[in-house]
């Protein structure tokens, strides 16, 4: 089944994109959430109107790839999103929302198809992402994703809280994994003694000499 999404959807797809999904999926998740319409025959020719539209402000030869290159490199563009006391977003910052930042702020059209962000940011920080403007043309990108109402803390106390979360998360890794074995081990053991077949216990074989008979 073909949809619209209406936002990004991870290992689905970007805002706007077409993407064919199960039928259960749609219906079931992505459609009632809003995240999605059903890609009509003229729903779809609007999206593709609309693309080229936006095509034409992209980068149309390498002088100008260039040019836009050297505007992307010499800014930062600023997220000031939630996030809770770790750091870790109520949200996500996204491609698109890349992107469309890059219009608002640099007035900078790229497409959010070549940003190099295969998972979408869950923490703050500072990132640097690659996108590719044109042929042999690559910008790096330099975003702040901020604590709404704060600033970022130094990058040391970023990388210490982002060292400790990993840590956390390998020793519950770790942890599940033991269990996992320690279970598997149980239940093979479990099966093992009930396959086995008991032996004889000692002194129940009959006797190869019959006794004989009292008085012979």
């Amino acid at each position: 089944m073909q949809v619209i999404l209406r936002q990004d959807v991870e290992k689905v797809g970007l805002r706007g994109e077409v993407v064919d999904v199960a039928p259960g999926f749609a219906r079931n998740f992505l459609l009632p959430r809003k995240l999605a319409e059903t890609a009509t025959p003229a729903k779809v020719a609007e999206l593709r109107k609309h693309e080229e539209k936006r095509a034409k402000h992209e980068a149309q030869s390498f002088e100008q790839a260039q040019e836009i290159a050297a505007r992307l490199e010499g800014t930062e563009l600023r997220f000031d999103v939630p996030a809770g006391e770790t750091g870790t977003l109520f949200g996500s910052v996204t491609a698109t929302d890349v992107a469309e930042a890059t219009w608002r702020d640099l007035k900078v059209r790229v497409d959010r198809r070549k940003l190099d962000l295969p998972e979408s940011i869950k923490r703050i920080g500072r990132y640097q992402i690659p996108v590719d403007l044109f042929a042999d043309v690559t910008a790096t990108l330099r975003i702040a994703v901020v604590p709404e109402g704060g600033e970022l803390p130094p990058q040391e106390e970023l990388d210490a809280i982002a060292a400790a979360e990993a840590q956390a998360e390998a020793e519950a890794q770790a942890e599940a994994e033991s269990e996992h074995a320690e279970a598997e081990a149980e239940i093979e053991a479990v099966v093992a003694e009930e396959e086995a077949e008991p032996e004889p216990p000692e002194g129940d074989e009959p006797s190869a000499k019959a006794e004989a008979p009292a008085g012979a």
